[in-house]
């Protein structure tokens, strides 16, 4: 099964198919690339398909940097993210949802970082996810 909902690879996904897969979640869906638009410019959208286990993903870039994944499923999405070690110690003065530090600690470590995947629920998942992804641009 793939990680993303979305596994066709002959075609990259269009509005239509966000609607119709993540229902009312599309709402923070846009929310989260908006307010990353509007932090980091110029952020460019760029699905990738990452094949039969990964599907579509969405990579919000600022130039050729990733700033994060976001990866549609099934009425909801996950948002993944790449936090070095400097930034992953910023984001322990930030003001985060336990559930969101667990997965950081829990994260494990490479040498680009550590790599989580975290579901975007609610606004409080949005508003970490901007956090995160500032604590990640400013280092």
């Amino acid at each position: 099964m793939s990680l993303s909902a979305l596994t066709d690879p002959s075609q990259a996904p269009e509005l239509k198919d966000l609607e119709l897969l993540l229902g009312p979640s599309l709402e923070h869906w846009n929310r989260v690339v908006e307010l990353i638009s509007a932090a980091h410019p110029p952020v460019s959208e760029v699905w990738n398909f990452g094949g039969e286990k990964y599907g579509w993903i969405l990579r919000l870039k600022r130039r050729e940097r990733v700033i994060l994944y976001m990866i549609p499923q099934d009425d909801g999405f996950l948002v993944a993210l790449v936090l070095g070690e400097r930034a992953c110690q910023a984001a322990e003065s930030l003001p985060l949802p336990e559930s969101v530090r667990t997965l950081i600690d829990e994260a494990p470590r490479y040498a680009e970082g550590r790599g989580f995947r975290m579901p975007v629920e609610g606004d409080e998942d949005v508003a970490a996810v901007v956090l995160l992804a500032a604590a990640k641009m400013s280092r």
